[in-house]
């Protein structure tokens, strides 16, 4: 018994989109979110190459955004030239973008004459040069086909420390939304060692060359939605249709390129087929659309799933991030029931290169979520970490003011309260997972995934939210994090 009545306690936050896996991968590599300017950057990338042997390749951690640098923008290769040329660089940024110094542009054979790929971009100097900007995965494929995987005893690590990471924001569960195959094994040894401490539900990416291929994966997992136990589980699978704020597929064109309307990642055909082969062998899908153009070819796709599967359970399939959703896009996804995840935290770090790319119109209604809500949606929060922050407070002060890092507020009409951003944060996450009986409220016979703070989130002033952190992170009623040792030993 612990007889605390200064604490509130709440059930443990659970991030409905938030990249674990990916988390865990840029553990030990160059943090360049310290960095405040580019040279600052360079500087960062030259320490790690003075302890390097030449030759090898070194990796940034994707966890940041030229948005927190002084200069606002990316690096070049040039640049990145002037920490090392005897070190191939590869500098990734999120899930979307990557930049590569010379030497990884000549080893990946990317040059003047490379033409773009369908679906992904390399940006170019005025006389054609590669700037060393790679945008989406088809463009930057072949230098990441030659960076050295990482060893499972680095990866299990890795996950070792994100999740610990993670527990001390009070996070007990995530939705982990692009996972490999060959990455299960490692969640599922730190799982045999007692040290998962954040829930995990596994989204499979069954990436392949082709349609015949990714449809032979799905069907070679020999497994489907909900293996697993309370710990460790497989929500389902995950696809992108669009890019990110610089590749997401637009109606009208990019207001700082007429000429663009961004990137639709799949032929609508070819992902009717395989999210219908999929569902017909029990797996739930998740899709990434955020561009309206995006948004409503998803549902559209969608529509035609359920229409030709009657009787899918509910929560089968799912809408990630729509950033773009008008209000009839809004009421086709309610009356199909389609469950949307949000993640504010985007909003907050790509608000400016938002602006500049989408303008004010578009920006100011990305994430719609009272709109969402007052019209009846399924709606659940997260972060989609690394891109941004995996920070709850900062997600809860985001939904409820709309603030960003350097556009101040962008849509305030759909501002929420902060009971419904903390309702947002757990009930809804257990509800999108298919787990309410087991979690996400607190309620005797549940799991006991609890967070305490201080500070009540629900009522305290609302720009003290990003900055709260808890006393304690409990799961499964395993104190996972108790830096007081308030709990004794767990």
């Amino acid at each position: 018994v612990l007889d605390a009545p200064d604490l509130t306690i709440l059930p443990a936050f659970e991030d409905t989109h938030n990249h674990l896996m990916f988390a865990a991968q840029n553990m030990g590599l160059v943090p360049v979110d310290r960095a405040h300017t580019l040279a600052e950057f360079i500087d960062l990338l030259r320490q790690r190459a003075a302890q390097t042997p030449p030759g090898t390749w070194i990796q940034t951690s994707a966890a940041w955004h030229e948005v927190n640098l002084a200069e606002g923008r990316l690096p070049t290769a040039p640049e990145l030239d002037e920490a090392t040329r005897d070190h191939p660089v590869l500098v990734r940024r999120g899930g979307h973008v990557v930049v590569a110094n010379s030497l990884a542009l000549t080893l990946g054979g990317i040059t003047r004459e490379t033409p773009d790929p369908p679906g992904g971009t390399i940006v170019r100097f005025p006389d054609d040069t590669p700037t060393g900007v790679l945008i989406e995965p088809p463009a930057y494929a072949p230098i990441m086909a030659l960076v050295p995987a990482m060893t499972p005893e680095q990866m299990v690590e890795g996950l070792r420390l994100a999740c610990r990471e993670y527990n001390a924001y009070g996070i007990g569960t995530v939705r982990d939304p692009w996972v490999a195959r060959e990455q299960v094994p490692v969640y599922q040894t730190l799982w045999e060692q007692g040290e998962l401490t954040v829930r995990s539900r596994l989204m499979l990416a069954p990436m392949a060359a082709t349609l015949e291929e990714r449809m032979a994966i799905i069907e070679g997992f020999g497994v489907r939605s909900g293996f697993g136990d309370d710990l460790l589980k497989l929500w389902g699978l995950k696809f992108g249709l669009d890019g990110g704020a610089e590749g997401g597929a637009l109606d009208e064109p990019y207001m700082n390129n007429p000429g663009y309307r961004g990137h639709l990642l799949w032929n609508p055909d070819d992902l009717l087929t395989i999210i219908t082969f999929a569902v017909r062998r029990g797996w739930k899908v998740g899709t990434h659309a955020i561009g309206d153009r995006a948004v409503r070819t998803l549902l559209d796709v969608y529509e035609q799933v359920i229409q030709e599967n009657p009787g899918l359970r509910p929560a089968t399939l799912v809408l990630e991030h729509g950033f773009l959703a008008d209000a009839v896009q809004r009421a086709r996804a309610i009356r199909l029931g389609i469950p949307v995840t949000v993640q504010h935290p985007l909003l907050y770090t790509l608000g400016s290169v938002l602006l500049e790319g989408w303008g004010e119109q578009r920006t100011r209604q990305i994430m719609p979520v009272r709109a969402w809500l007052e019209e009846g949606a399924s709606l659940s929060a997260g972060t989609d970490h690394p891109v941004s922050s995996f920070n709850p407070g900062l997600s809860l002060w985001g939904m409820v003011t709309r603030g960003t890092l350097k556009v101040g507020i962008q849509g305030p009409e759909y501002a929420i309260d902060q009971y419904t951003a903390v309702q947002l944060y757990t009930a809804a996450g257990a509800k999108l997972n298919g787990e309410s009986h087991r979690r996400g409220t607190l309620e005797p016979r549940r799991l006991a995934d609890l967070v305490a703070f201080r500070t009540n989130p629900i009522t305290c002033p609302i720009d003290d939210l990003p900055a709260l952190r808890p006393i304690f992170t409990i799961v499964g009623g395993r104190a996972v994090y108790d830096p007081e040792a308030m709990l004794g030993k767990s």
